[in-house]
């Protein structure tokens, strides 16, 4: 059977119209067209014509006419009752569900965020915006930087919190969120543990456990420079996109890395982590909420959630 363009159902009754659904409800509830028109605030003919039209739409009788007004309920009207109470319900919550989506306070958000997020800062921001709108629905779905600047973009996700720098192209705007420097991090019974802090010359001659070019260029154009500053080019043993999957090899003992300081939040069991007290400022990295020119309207909350929790500078 054909149906709209909307995709709607190929029903083609009578549409029934909610003030005559609510004129009924009244009605069954009073059994009176006085009472009930008293309590609608019209005339008791334009009720009468309109339960009327209610009952040649249905097709069947919904009340017994008696003196003075009074009506009983037949079987249909019976059951009509019942399916009138959920289709009232039914429409409030519609209207109510359009209306706090559009006004931010309720419906689906959908977050992206990379995984170094989960270790603090993902979790702080999500308490926050749960406490002041507790009606929006989120999901969250873990990519990386790039891979959700180019969702947010295609409208597959409404916001994102992202590694900068970020090295993607994509009409959004970005909102700092907090500043990092670099720690090394240093497999367990390397001899670099039994520095308090380092330098960046005494990683000069250790294996790199680096960050890919692709998904994880920003993290990885830091990390270089950082190296470069420092008068060295690292030599690469492994690479990885994650940094959680940069610490697993590391505490495998494949070699040293450059890693956010806010991992030390979540300690690997076999990694330890060194401050450096000469890493370029200009390596320095962050975090960021990434937003869509056209947002969601949950977004500003998400926005200022997230200011509330975290604040460069």
């Amino acid at each position: 059977m054909k149906q709209t363009d909307l995709g709607e159902s190929p029903y083609s009754g009578p549409i029934l119209d909610m003030k005559r659904i609510r004129q009924f409800m009244v009605l069954a509830q009073t059994l009176n067209f006085r009472r009930a028109a008293e309590r609608l605030h019209m005339a008791q003919p334009p009720l009468t014509v309109s339960i009327q039209k209610l009952e040649s739409d249905l097709g069947v009788r919904l009340f017994e006419r008696g003196g003075a007004g009074g009506v009983t309920l037949t079987v249909a009207g019976q059951a009509a009752l019942v399916e009138a109470r959920r289709l009232l319900f039914h429409n409030s919550q519609l209207i109510a569900t359009v209306q706090a989506t559009a006004a931010g306070t309720g419906g689906c958000l959908r977050i992206g965020f990379v995984g170094s997020t989960t270790h603090g800062v993902l979790q702080r921001i999500v308490r926050q915006f749960r406490a002041d709108f507790p009606a929006v629905q989120l999901v969250l779905k873990e990519a990386t930087s790039v891979q959700i600047a180019d969702r947010v973009e295609r409208g597959e996700l409404d916001v994102g919190l992202v590694r900068t720098p970020l090295m993607a192209s994509a009409q959004v705007r970005l909102k700092p969120l907090l500043t990092e420097r670099f720690v090394a991090a240093v497999p367990l019974g390397n001899a670099l543990t039994a520095h308090a802090e380092l330098r960046m010359d005494m990683l000069a001659g250790e294996p790199f456990v680096f960050y890919t070019r692709g998904d994880a260029a920003g993290l990885q154009a830091m990390a270089m420079l950082a190296c470069q500053q420092a008068g060295f080019l690292p030599r690469i043993a492994q690479e990885a996109t994650q940094v959680q999957t940069v610490l697993s090899l590391v505490e495998s003992g494949l070699g040293v890395a450059l890693v956010p300081s806010i991992m030390q939040n979540s300690p690997n069991p076999g990694v330890a982590y060194r401050a450096i007290h000469d890493i370029a400022p200009a390596a320095d990295i962050g975090l960021a909420l990434l937003v869509p020119e056209m947002a969601n309207p949950a977004v500003p909350g998400f926005q200022e959630a997230a200011l509330k929790c975290f604040a460069v500078g």
